[in-house]
């Protein structure tokens, strides 16, 4: 996959990306992470790219001719049809379902605004979609694109060493992932739950996903109810809330 991210801090994007699994993807050739510096297509000596807002108010917005030269720019080096992906508070929630979208494409152009964000003709023009990691604000858009080139990485085929890693992550069946343990067995009086010492596969595939249910109705029940639960999953739940009305259940939740 080739990604070109377009930013005002292109090493702020370069330094993050050496390290880990990114950046053994990297290095392999199985992701290609490019920058565009709206800087560099400033027409004036100071290279400016922000102005103040029509109409008054706090804060500067970003100039559009520089932003869309350089979208421009990013555009043509990327695979044909790759979708140009503006990281905004305003824009929707980035979840497992739209990283698994994303990484279906040949390639990503993503832009990081900065300041107030982008006069709102860029957006109109040149923006296909807009994308917020939630509803907080950061100083750019420089870690969620981080973080979107991260997510989507990971599901390509390749960058993980063990395939089955991204489909037992978080989210990539609508739940949170299950406890993990390792070794040793016994850490300050704790211990590792006994049925995944056993060795029984079908025991311990259960358990995990009985876990995972558990998880995410305690601290994400929204996940659940919008439903989407497997009959195994549904079946768990009603266990596992049996369970807890009874005060029987233990579980690393």
């Amino acid at each position: 996959m080739k990604i070109e991210v377009v930013t005002l801090f292109p090493d702020m994007i370069r330094q993050a990306l050496g390290f880990g699994v990114l950046g053994r993807a990297i290095e392999r050739g199985l992701v290609q992470v490019g920058t565009e510096d709206p800087r560099a297509h400033a027409r004036d000596v100071h290279r400016t790219v922000d102005d103040r807002p029509y109409g008054g108010g706090p804060g500067m917005v970003l100039k559009p001719e520089p932003v869309a030269a350089a979208i421009d720019a990013a555009v043509a080096r990327a695979p044909r049809g790759a979708p140009r992906v503006y990281l905004s508070a305003q824009g929707e929630r980035l979840d497992q379902a739209l990283v698994a979208e994303l990484a279906a494409f040949e390639g990503l152009v993503l832009i990081a605004g900065r300041y107030e964000g982008l006069d709102e003709r860029v957006i109109a023009t040149r923006v296909d979609r807009e994308v917020s990691l939630g509803d907080f604000v950061l100083s750019g858009g420089e870690v969620p694109a981080l973080a979107v080139i991260d997510a989507v990485a990971r599901l390509l085929p390749g960058v993980l060493g063990d395939a089955r890693s991204s489909v037992e992550d978080s989210f990539s069946d609508g739940l949170l992932d299950w406890p993990h343990y390792t070794r040793p067995v016994q850490f300050e009086g704790h211990e590792v739950p006994a049925v995944l010492q056993g060795g029984h596969h079908a025991d311990i595939r259960r358990w995990r996903l009985k876990q995972a249910v558990a998880r995410t109705w305690r601290r994400r029940p929204d996940l659940i109810a919008g439903g989407g639960l497997s009959r195994e999953a549904s079946a768990l739940l009603n266990e596992f809330l049996e369970e807890e009305r009874h005060g029987q259940h233990h579980s690393a939740t």
